[in-house]
């Protein structure tokens, strides 16, 4: 796992990229792509077979964001808003309505996604009904399932209640949104035929696996649309790297910044139709437009180096695939999650949120996951990590 010392920083990494592209990439209201964004030519990408083509970036909403926020992404043509019914104690969804009551007529173009940890159908329902309120809305465009670690989370009345929502015009489209197990679960989705879309944790190192191919060609193939989340996942490039030395000034060299090459490394795959980026702030959403309409593609060479650094530096990244490593502790620990919640900090700088995820991890339970042999989970990683020392670690960063 990436360490904050070992991490090359954003502000760094953004200090470096301006002095090789100043006026041309950093400061997009400077070149032509910024006018398109500016009139809505936002490139867009058909959702799977729904029949609806949605923009290859989207806005994230688990981070707090703002009123002038949301218009700068309406306006630069990132129309697809993400957001689920916990995401800030609602006040994510709040958010929107706030912005759908100020400027009702933008309605119709933006393309409203909202997700739910519950199971039950009338714990759906519920959910749902209140998330409409909370937008001041009358539907949503997609209705995903949060979290779904297995495909036996859904069964035929959960087909049945989306059919149900569907007709009753709530929902247009339904699906799913998985951190865990991901392949299993789209595999699964891929012989139901009555998903949708699916949101995946998906960047340039699980592009890169055999797994994940396997189940990305097979939604493609069903017709379900596929959006990634998580994109940044794995740590900042690291300036140096055994196998890759100059990767990121060949990146800097072309105008990329490190989060903008994961980016695009994710756009050259066709089947993914959306990026779902948290994006806090005007200058983030800027640099992933930019990125967006730059036509500049990264080189086979380019795909290779990211190719070579993710096998290099596998054992950095947790992939989710929960069933393998839990099932050697007995399902003592829930060692995907804990490897997410350092994730936020590692890869995203986020350390409030890993904090927060950490802080609810008691001491009592602390003490035996600090005990625990994960050597069985380590042997069995395909990723070759050190679980025992990273998580031991994270609980010393992230006391409580």
């Amino acid at each position: 796992m990436v360490t904050q010392k070992d991490s090359f920083s954003r502000r760094d990494f953004l200090k470096s990229a301006s002095a090789a592209t100043v006026g041309t990439f950093m400061f997009p209201f400077n070149n032509r792509d910024a006018m398109s964004a500016e009139e809505g030519r936002m490139p867009t990408r058909a959702l799977g077979s729904t029949g609806i083509k949605v923009p290859i970036l989207s806005l994230g909403g688990s981070v707090l964001q703002t009123q002038l926020l949301l218009r700068q992404a309406y306006k630069w043509g990132v129309t697809y808003w993400d957001t689920a019914h916990s995401y800030m104690g609602g006040n994510s969804e709040k958010l929107i309505g706030k912005y759908l009551l100020r400027y009702p007529q933008h309605r119709k173009e933006i393309f409203i996604v909202t997700k739910s940890y519950a199971r039950s159908d009338d714990a759906m329902t519920s959910d749902l009904d209140q998330s409409l309120e909370r937008m001041r809305t009358d539907y949503v465009d997609l209705f995903f399932v949060h979290g779904v670690s297995s495909i036996d989370d859904l069964n035929n009345t959960t087909k049945i209640w989306a059919d149900k929502k569907k007709n009753e015009g709530k929902i247009r489209l339904f699906g799913f949104s998985t951190h865990h197990n991901m392949e299993e679960c789209m595999l699964g989705a891929s012989n139901l035929g009555w998903i949708d879309a699916i949101m995946i944790s998906y960047n340039f190192r699980l592009m890169q696996m055999d797994d994940m191919k396997r189940a990305v060609d097979a939604c493609a193939n069903a017709g379900i649309g596929l959006i990634a989340m998580k994109t940044q996942g794995g740590g900042s490039l690291k300036t140096s790297s055994e196998t890759e030395p100059d990767l990121v000034d060949k990146l800097l060299k072309k105008g990329f910044t490190s989060a903008q090459a994961k980016l695009k490394a994710v756009w050259e795959k066709p089947n993914i139709a959306s990026i779902c980026s948290e994006m806090p702030n005007t200058r983030i959403l800027m640099e992933n437009i930019s990125a967006a309409l730059n036509r500049t593609r990264l080189s086979s060479g380019d795909r290779k180096r990211l190719q070579r650094y993710a096998h290099e530096t596998r054992r950095d990244y947790c992939k989710g695939c929960a069933h393998i490593c839990e099932a050697a502790v007995d399902g003592e620990v829930p060692i995907s999650d804990i490897m997410r919640f350092l994730m936020y900090w590692t890869s995203y700088g986020d350390r409030s949120r890993a904090e927060n995820y950490f802080n609810q991890i008691s001491v009592k339970r602390r003490t035996k996951i600090a005990a625990l042999d994960y050597s069985a989970a380590e042997w069995n990683c395909p990723q070759q990590m050190a679980i025992g020392h990273i998580i031991r670690s994270a609980l010393i960063e992230f006391p409580i």
